[in-house]
């Protein structure tokens, strides 16, 4: 027996165990008390939660839950490991960080960037041929795979993160943390067997607890989650996800991980018409979004110019950064002490403005010189110093005198990290939350809004988004295309086909297909190769008797109209579109022509209309 359940009399239903199991378990509609459960491994007994339907939502809060602390043990690890190695690599004293240095501590330490370089093309050297492919991220996982990612190519992501950061090149920690946290998530639901959309909603607690665990902010980890990682927001999602990034946080606090409060002081409550300068902040942030965008595409592109080997180009961008470092160190790393101390500082707005070119410059020579890393917190350092500057030019010119730079520059983060992150409540919430100061939350909507307008419009795409269509991807957002892609037209075709000879006679074929035995017959010729479709009742019309040995090939349709065993649904339909038909046949290769199966609009319509509804099923959590 694998366990033994006992409850208080009552109406009893049966459910099967997991087939490890040869037992069934008797349930109650209400009020069940389990009195053993010892024999069952957690593993069995949260399968067998999820296939009887019982207690289903509660396992899920309990295990987003967990999945949130081990984000916030990952962002914890992650996060000191690179702490210690900036200390030792840049001689830091104390608790200081390295972005707020006002001058390297020798000029030799520009150097460290090279070998952080020279380390990065090591890694890729030695795990070549374990990593074939590019890493599956979390947005692309939800949006493609259910949820599944490697997690050795998730760990080799991390470790890759922490050595850019750790070294000095100008990269967060966030896509590591992410990365991580997601990866190993999708390990634990898939070793448990979970239903896809359970798969996503896991993955994305993850990527939610490790945002809330780096910010100390719960609600903005969550609505990354919506926004970001699982591609929606709706009901069934909120408790999980919710319970995740605040797990995840909790849990990061308690460990002692250091994360970043952004203080500004009290903020009067704005009027309307206050609020009309960050209509414009707005938009200079997102054309700014997209400035930094295509600028790492343009150094990736100059480096393919100019045929740079692969394992040099990290060094050579580490060089680059380190001559930047000597200016100003506050380009290195992802930027948290900088954005302290510049938020502090009263230097003018040209300085401001060349550190915002400094520093983006530094970023775009990170990523597209083959570090690893993200641009989260380096796109809020980017926009603080873009709002800030904001504010003081246009005092400077007497159009704004009352604008506090202040809150121009807490404003100016939302204003680009939302272009280049995406997820406008995730950035707005970020802000608010880091701030404490809900006073400026009109300034800061107002801002985001016009910054996800432009890039909208003038661009498309967000960084994660805008790197996968690099990779020749077409989506746009974590939304769930998987399923569409996963029906086929071979998993929708039938193999039982009629076929017939193209040579034979209108006679011959009708004595082997009388009227009524079959709809359609597939011609075929040498080698099976497909030479058309005959509607039986075709050869029955009135005035063929007169031809009944010419060729049944005569009356052949659609000759070269046919279907691919990998094709997706979509791209069927657009082939029955095209071919003005109700049915077509799948061949093996367009180079063999061999017939394999056959398909009817009808059923690639009734197909798609189940899965489709099957996809909105579970993304409303099983409502009907």
């Amino acid at each position: 027996m694998g366990a033994v359940l006992k409850a208080v009399p009552g109406e009893l239903i049966e459910a099967p165990l997991p087939s490890s199991y040869r037992s069934a378990i008797l349930l109650l509609p209400r009020g069940l008390v389990l009195a053993e459960l010892s024999h069952l491994s957690p593993r069995v007994a949260v399968r067998w939660a999820f296939r009887s339907g019982r207690f289903r939502e509660l396992v899920l809060l309990v295990l987003a839950a967990l999945i949130g602390c081990l984000s916030g043990g990952v962002v914890t690890l992650m996060s000191w490991i690179t702490s210690q190695a900036h200390h030792l690599l840049y001689q830091l004293d104390g608790h200081m960080r390295l972005s707020e240095q006002d001058h390297l501590a020798s000029p030799w330490l520009a150097l460290v960037p090279l070998i952080g370089g020279l380390v990065i093309a090591g890694l890729n050297a030695v795990f070549r041929h374990t990593f074939t492919r590019p890493p599956v991220d979390p947005i692309e996982a939800n949006a493609l795979y259910g949820g599944r990612m490697s997690v050795g190519e998730s760990l080799y992501v991390a470790l890759q993160t922490m050595v850019s950061s750790g070294f000095g090149a100008s990269v967060g920690l966030e896509a590591g943390y992410t990365q991580a946290s997601s990866g190993l998530a999708s390990r634990v639901a898939t070793a448990l067997k979970l239903r896809r959309p359970d798969v996503r909603m896991l993955v994305g607690c993850a990527a939610a607890g490790a945002i809330a665990a780096a910010f100390s902010a719960p609600i903005t980890g969550a609505f990354y989650g919506f926004e970001l990682i699982i591609g929606t927001y709706t009901v069934a999602l909120v408790a999980p996800v919710l319970a995740a990034a605040l797990a995840a946080s909790l849990t990061a606090g308690w460990l002692g991980a250091v994360q970043t409060p952004i203080l500004i002081g009290a903020v009067p409550p704005m009027t309307a018409l206050e609020l009309a300068p960050y209509l414009a902040l707005g938009v200079l942030g997102g054309l700014a979004a997209v400035g930094v965008m295509q600028l790492v595409s343009g150094v990736e592109r100059l480096f393919r110019v100019c045929r740079c080997p692969a394992w040099a180009r990290p060094a050579i961008a580490g060089a680059a950064i380190g001559g930047l470092a000597l200016i100003s160190p506050h380009v290195l790393s992802s930027g948290h002490g900088a954005l302290h101390v510049d938020l502090a500082a009263f230097g003018g707005w040209p300085a401001l403005l060349m550190l915002f070119g400094l520093k983006m410059l530094a970023s775009a020579l990170s990523l597209g010189g083959g570090f690893r890393g993200g641009l989260f917190f380096a796109s809020l350092y980017l926009g603080a110093l873009l709002g800030k500057a904001y504010a003081l030019m246009a005092a400077a010119a007497g159009l704004s005198p009352l604008l506090a730079p202040t809150v121009s520059a807490v404003v100016g983060m939302a204003s680009i990290a939302v272009g280049v992150v995406g997820g406008p409540m995730t950035m707005s919430f970020l802000v608010l939350e880091t701030t404490h100061d809900f006073a400026i939350t009109g300034a800061v909507l107002v801002a985001s809004i016009m910054s996800a307008v432009v890039v909208r419009e003038t661009f498309g795409y967000s960084f994660s988004t805008w790197r996968l269509h690099l990779r020749g991807e077409t989506i746009r957002s974590a939304h769930d295309v998987g399923w569409i892609r996963n029906l086929t037209v071979a998993r929708m075709m039938r193999a039982d086909i009629r076929t017939a000879a193209a040579n034979q006679s209108l006679e011959t074929f009708r004595k082997t297909f009388p009227l009524g035995s079959t709809q359609r017959v597939i011609l075929v010729g040498d080698q099976d190769a497909y030479a058309g479709i005959v509607l039986v009742a075709d050869a029955y019309q009135p005035g063929t008797d007169a031809d009944a040995q010419a060729d049944i090939s005569s009356l052949a349709r659609h000759r070269d109209s046919l279907l691919l065993p990998s094709m997706t649904a979509d791209a069927a339909a657009r082939v029955f579109r095209s071919a003005q038909s109700e049915e077509l046949a799948v061949v093996e290769s367009l180079h063999t022509r061999k017939v394999v199966g056959l398909l009817t609009e009808q059923h690639l319509l009734r197909r798609y209309a189940e899965e489709l509804d099957r996809a909105r099923r579970d993304l409303t959590g099983g409502a009907a």
